[in-house]
């Protein structure tokens, strides 16, 4: 639910910095390229490819502020058959956007979004396959008149919406010093009429409680981005607390925030920070009931990364899980079963790759809690949208073993 195809050059790389001067010094030099086609190309390509590679059936694509390079993510999605959410970054405000990466005004940020919307319902007019989205970048980068603009736009066209929220404490100040009006960050995109039932916020980490209910009333939904979160060291989000606020929460890996494009690593994270939330909510003197409580299980972890995203994009009656009438969205995926007896050559002769081994005792449950917290795009066999078959996504060598 949350990812930047055009940083995917960035991954791995944060310095020691935090996101405001990481967004500075690693994002917008490299975003600032998209203005090129063929540079465009070569990334989206990748970009693309990745996501499906590791069993990613849907994705909801940030570009760039570059309204002919975000239409080219959006053909590219098409033709390699990736379901998908494009979006042309709105940032227009001189007071925190360089001088060579922002647009010229309100006004040209809303045309081009348009031009962008334009194009791709020209390519997916029922938007089936491809969606246009509606994305400020975040609340600073923004003008008031865009931000107006912008959920002016939404409510107009019925578009969904996706910026980010409360990633960390030093941008949660300037939104403060800039919208003094506002009595919080949710606030703000309330203000604008951009808090939708199909609105994505990105991270949420500091909510309040009167944030969290702000936002479940609207029915807006959290895509929790923990590899990025603890990359960037911004924070933990106590992702428990928004599901007992009702809160809709999907998973997102923001590359290149996140060191990984892979949705079963940001599963995996996820149950690991929620540990640590668990024990730092012990630490501050909370019952044993209650820290046990924070931890997500496996089963949550897999709910948010797939039918948790399905809601967040207002797509549940379509995907993320296996229902009637349901389109087949779905990967395949095998896990090694570790031979009983005879020389064991690791799996290379079956054509067998990756680090899940199954012995023959793990019941069902015990081998998806293998898979999430070993595998990877070597165990995605294939990948299928709209039950056909994703580009790229064959890998299949052998028998499936599960």
């Amino acid at each position: 639910t949350h990812t930047h195809a055009s940083q995917l050059p960035n991954t791995g790389l944060f310095g020691t910095t935090t996101l405001l001067e990481w967004l500075k010094t690693y994002t917008f030099p490299l975003e600032s390229r998209f203005s090129s086609l063929s540079h465009a190309r070569r990334v989206y390509n990748r970009a693309v490819t990745s996501t499906l590679s590791h069993g990613t059936t849907t994705c909801a694509y940030y570009a760039t502020i570059y309204p002919a390079s975000t239409n080219l993510l959006a053909d590219i999605c098409i033709e390699k058959g990736q379901r998908a959410f494009v979006g042309k970054v709105c940032m227009d405000c001189k007071d925190t956007c360089p001088d060579y990466y922002r647009e010229g005004s309100a006004e040209a940020s809303l045309e081009s979004t348009k031009a962008v919307i334009q194009h791709i319902r020209a390519k997916d007019p029922k938007g089936e396959l491809v969606q246009p989205i509606v994305t400020p970048r975040f609340a600073p980068s923004c003008t008031k008149t865009s931000l107006a603009a912008l959920g002016q736009l939404a409510e107009d066209e019925s578009l969904p919406i996706q910026t980010h929220i409360s990633e960390n404490k030093g941008e949660i100040a300037l939104v403060k010093e800039m919208f003094p009006e506002c009595e919080s960050y949710a606030g703000v995109y309330d203000s604008f009429h951009l808090l939708t039932p199909r609105t994505v916020l990105a991270h949420g980490i500091y909510l309040s409680e009167a944030e969290m209910e702000l936002i479940r009333s609207r029915g807006t939904g959290v895509s929790h981005c923990p590899l990025s979160n603890t990359s960037l060291g911004s924070g933990i989000c106590p992702v428990r607390k928004l599901l007992d606020h009702g809160v809709k929460v999907g998973l997102g890996t923001d590359v290149s925030g996140g060191g990984s494009c892979s949705i079963l690593t940001a599963a995996r994270e996820a149950s690991g920070v929620s540990r640590l939330f668990a024990n730092f909510e012990q630490g501050k003197g909370e019952s044993e009931a209650h820290t046990e409580r924070m931890k997500l299980s496996v089963a949550e972890c897999l709910y948010v990364a797939t039918r948790g995203g399905a809601e967040c994009l207002g797509l549940e009656k379509k995907v993320g899980a296996f229902e009637v009438g349901m389109e087949w969205d779905a990967q395949l995926v095998r896990l090694e079963s570790v031979p009983e007896e005879g020389d064991d050559d690791g799996g290379e002769e079956r054509g067998i790759e990756g680090i899940v081994h199954c012995w023959g005792n793990e019941s069902w449950e015990e081998k998806m809690a293998k898979w999430m917290y070993c595998g990877d795009d070597r165990n995605t066999r294939k990948v299928y949208v709209k039950g056909r078959l994703g580009r790229a996504c064959n890998k299949a060598k052998a028998p499936v073993m599960m």
